[in-house]
C-alpha cells in the first residue's frame, strides 16, 4: 500500500486485507504501527486502511493523471515482491483503458460486472506487488498494482510476472478512495446491459450474418428488466435469428455523450470516470443503418 493522505490514510487493494482479523503497517523507516480498514471496494479490489502515526512518517505520494498516460510510456512500480521490500521494476505502459471482470460483484442478468480504465503494463509484478503504487518517471501515482496475468508459477506454486501486469488507473482511485473514507464504500452509475464488443469478439462471418455496418462498437446481447437501459429502449439480440451462435436485432452501442465507444470498455471506463447515478446521459446506437439517441438516467448499481 502506500500513503494517499497525510491524515493516515492508506491505499491498498482489498485482496490483500481480506479476512485479516490484525494489519500490521510497516513503514520503510522501520516504524511500524496496526491499522484499521475504514472501507472497500470488492468489485474493483480496492481498500482503505487508517493508520495513527508520527507526521513525519505520513508524507502522502503526489497522484498524478492517468488521462495523459500514453502507450509506451515508462512507468515504475513499487512493492514487496516475496517479501523483498521496497522493490523498484519499470517498464512501459503496454495499454490504456482494459477491463476486467469482477469475481466476486455479480450482475442480475447473470455474468459479472466489470472494473474498467485498468492500465496494462509489462513492468514486473509478482505476489507482493498488489496493492503498490505504479509511478510516471515525476513521481506521480498513476495506478494501483493489482493483478498479472500468466501461466507461470514459482517452485511453491506462487504465480510469477509473464510482462502482463494490471493497475488501477489513478483517477478512478481519486474518484473512489474519498467515498470510501467518507461512507466505507462507493456507488456505481448502473445501465443494466450485457455486449459483446464487435471488434475483437465477433468473427467476420458473425458480423456479416448480423448485418452491422461497422467494425467497431458494443453489441447488446442482454437487457436487464426495469434497468435504466431498459427503461430507455435498448433492444437486446432477441428477434429473428437465423445466426446459429448469435441473436440478432440487437442494439449495436456507438457512442456516449458523443464519446466514441469502440468497445465495451471505453463505455464503462466513460461511466466510471465522469459519471455518477442520478446522472443523465446518451447512449447512441445503430439499428440496422438507423443512429437513434437514447437519454437515460443511470441507477446505483445493485
Amino acid at each position: 500500500g502506500w500513503i494517499f493522505s497525510n491524515e493516515g490514510y492508506i491505499v491498498t487493494n482489498n485482496h490483500v486485507v481480506d479476512g485479516a482479523d490484525k494489519l500490521k503497517v510497516d513503514f520503510p523507516s522501520g516504524f511500524k504501527t496496526y491499522g484499521e480498514v475504514v472501507g472497500t471496494d470488492t468489485h474493483a479490489d480496492r481498500a482503505v486502511i487508517k493508520v495513527t502515526a508520527p507526521a513525519d512518517e505520513l508524507i502522502a505520494l503526489k497522484l498524478g493523471d492517468s488521462d495523459l498516460l500514453n502507450v509506451g510510456q515508462i512507468v515504475v512500480a513499487i512493492g514487496n515482491p516475496f517479501g523483498l521490500d521496497s522493490t523498484m521494476t519499470t517498464g512501459i505502459v503496454s495499454a490504456l483503458g482494459r477491463a476486467m471482470p469482477s469475481s466476486v460483484s455479480s450482475a442480475p442478468g447473470g455474468g459479472f460486472f466489470s472494473s474498467s480504465d485498468i492500465i496494462q503494463t509489462d513492468a514486473a509484478l509478482n505476489p507482493g506487488n498488489s496493492g503498490g503504487p505504479l509511478l510516471n518517471l515525476d513521481g506521480e501515482v498513476v495506478g494501483v498494482n493489482q493483478a498479472i496475468r500468466t501461466t507461470a508459477s514459482s517452485t511453491s506454486g506462487e504465480p510469477v510476472n509473464s510482462g502482463i501486469g494490471f493497475a488501477i488507473s489513478v483517477n478512478i482511485v481519486k474518484r473512489v478512495v474519498p467515498s470510501l473514507i467518507a461512507n466505507g464504500k462507493f456507488e456505481y452509475p448502473y445501465l443494466g446491459i450485457s455486449t459483446l464488443d464487435v471488434f475483437d469478439q465477433m468473427t467476420l462471418d458473425e458480423i456479416t450474418k448480423l448485418g452491422l455496418n461497422q467494425f467497431t462498437g458494443a453489441y447488446v446481447t442482454s437487457v436487464t428488466k426495469d434497468s435504466p437501459a431498459f427503461i430507455a429502449g435498448v433492444i437486446a439480440s432477441n428477434t429473428n435469428s437465423d445466426v446459429t451462435d448469435l441473436l440478432s436485432g440487437g442494439d449495436l452501442i456507438i457512442a456516449i455523450d458523443d464519446q466514441p465507444v469502440l468497445r465495451f470498455d471505453d463505455l464503462i471506463s466513460y461511466l466510471y470516470t465522469k459519471k455518477s447515478p442520478g446522472d443523465t446521459v446518451v447512449v447512441t446506437v445503430l439499428r440496422g443503418t438507423e443512429k437513434v439517441d437514447l437519454p437515460l438516467t443511470l441507477a446505483t448499481r445493485p
